[in-house]
């Protein structure tokens, strides 16, 4: 992680989102699923760029909730892991201390909402009837 202790810019932003595209990208298992289903990457990493740039500067380019335009993705935990992994990477790489903090703070809670909602409640063992408890 950068040491600088300055506020994030914009550029700051960009370049978060195109590294963490670029990582993405060329991930086994994120790179497919992304090619798939973003089909203007562009104007996708413009409205990604809005949402980031809302949440660590407080523009309010972005409205809204995220979860609605991810909700239909099939995924694992896996693709969490890496998602988290590669966002990490580029968080290290392009943001000053602070707004790296704010980001990952972020990042963990949208990580942990999305999983409650888009992977399938664990299997959980019944107790047979008259089982001591």
């Amino acid at each position: 992680m950068t040491t600088e202790h300055r506020e994030a810019t914009e550029a700051d932003i960009t370049a978060l989102v195109a590294r963490f595209y670029a990582l993405a990208l060329e991930d086994d298992l994120l790179g497919p699923m992304f090619r798939a289903t973003i089909p203007d990457l562009e104007g996708h990493l413009r409205i990604v760029e809005n949402f980031w740039s809302t949440h660590l500067l407080g523009t309010a380019r972005y409205a809204g909730s995220a979860y609605p335009q991810h909700v239909h993705l099939k995924v694992e935990p896996a693709h969490f892991d890496r998602w988290m992994a590669a966002f990490t990477r580029a968080v290290d790489e392009t943001l000053p201390v602070a707004a790296a903090d704010s980001a990952m703070r972020r990042a963990r809670q949208m990580t942990s909402a999305f999983k409650a909602g888009m992977l399938p409640l664990p299997a959980t063992r019944h107790r047979s009837a008259g089982a001591a408890g």
